[in-house]
């Protein structure tokens, strides 16, 4: 397999620069999901790394091998696309061992290598088949043993299950999560959807506007977001973001109430506070009161839409089903530990417990 390194790298197109300055280092068998809203270069990276574009400036390098200038047909690296890209006139079988067959390698070892393929994908039963014979979750287990077979050193993936329903995307993402077990094989995995990069990721790359903001494990980048754009667009529902006037033991919210945080120090520079919908109570008195605009029953969860004077609109989510209608009152209790406070560039505040600075 491959340790994948990226030094400086730079994407122009003219004079729009797409991505700049990007440090990352991918471990031999890590899997990487990069993730970003539209145009952030999340794609462009992704095929700077397989050779289908060329780097304006900086390195890429795998093993220590310097490949800026090597032909993606001998980078050893397979990619899987958003498009599944078959061939309809042939079979699964020949689908997946055409590349074993352009190379003119043995026919037994193409044989042995698509019946091992097909096996760890379960396509074995349906080998014979033509593309238009499978469904799309089938064609795209094709595509992925098309990869396979070539037994590269490093699997990219470009939004491979955009094109399914949510039932196969459930299905593929954990076909490809067991294959990445199975296999041990560094992956890069390009996505906008959040449940997909939170179950797949060793560590997540989170773009914005060709910047590389955040690069942390699912659970780093939950708890611990950088600044405000990373700690809205990991996390679903998005994060409740409420303007405040920082003072020394808390904050003051918009509606004139204070939110005591003894537990930290350092929160006078705070001028917003971030609150995921997940962190907050439904309570018969708390430090808020809203009114329900929009409810929704989710039978595991419930979601409120509430507006609360002085503030604006804010989300909830409870666990399980509560008995709010459009129009309820509701107080609300702020859970203080679970609270993020960001200063006036949006980058987060590391605000320490007082035992840790004692």
């Amino acid at each position: 397999m491959a340790r994948i390194e990226l030094k400086d790298v730079v994407k122009r197109y003219g004079s729009v620069e797409v991505l700049r300055d990007i440090d990352l280092d991918i471990e031999d068998g890590e899997f990487i999901v990069l993730v970003g809203p539209s145009g952030c270069g999340k794609s462009t990276l992704l095929r700077m790394i397989a050779g289908l574009e060329p780097i304006t400036s900086g390195d890429f390098l795998i093993d220590g091998e310097r490949m800026n200038d090597v032909r993606p047909r001998d980078r050893d690296i397979a990619m899987v696309f958003q498009s599944y890209a078959l061939y309809p006139h042939m079979d699964v079988a020949r689908n997946m061992g055409f590349s074993m067959e352009i190379r003119k390698d043995p026919s037994n070892e193409r044989t042995s290598r698509v019946k091992q393929a097909a096996e760890t994908l379960g396509l074995t039963s349906l080998t014979e088949r033509l593309p238009k014979a499978l469904s799309g979750g089938q064609r795209q287990r094709v595509a992925m043993g098309r990869a396979i077979i070539r037994d590269p050193r490093a699997f990219l993936f470009d939004e491979p299950l955009s094109n399914l329903d949510a039932s196969l995307r459930v299905e593929m993402r954990l076909e490809i999560a067991r294959l990445h077990q199975k296999l041990g094989a560094t992956m890069i995995y390009v996505t906008h959807d959040q449940v997909e990069a939170l179950t797949l990721a060793d560590r997540i790359v989170v773009l914005n506007g060709g910047d590389i903001q955040q690069v942390g494990s699912p659970l780093d980048l939950y708890e611990r977001p950088a600044n405000k754009f990373v700690a809205q667009f990991i996390g679903s529902p998005t994060m409740n973001i409420i303007p405040v006037q920082g003072k020394s033991n808390g904050v003051k919210l918009a509606d004139g109430a204070l939110l005591e945080l003894p537990h930290l120090f350092g929160t006078i520079d705070a001028v917003e506070l971030g609150i995921r919908p997940e962190h907050i109570d439904v309570v018969e008195v708390g430090d808020l009161v809203g009114v329900a605009d929009v409810v929704e029953h989710l039978g595991s969860d419930t979601n409120l839409y509430l507006q609360v004077e002085g503030l604006g609109p804010l989300m909830v989510r409870e666990h399980g089903n509560i008995p709010v209608q459009p129009g309820d009152r509701v107080g609300l209790r702020i859970q203080s530990e679970n609270v993020h406070l960001f200063g006036p560039d949006g980058n987060a505040l590391r605000c320490h417990t007082n035992e840790a600075a004692a």
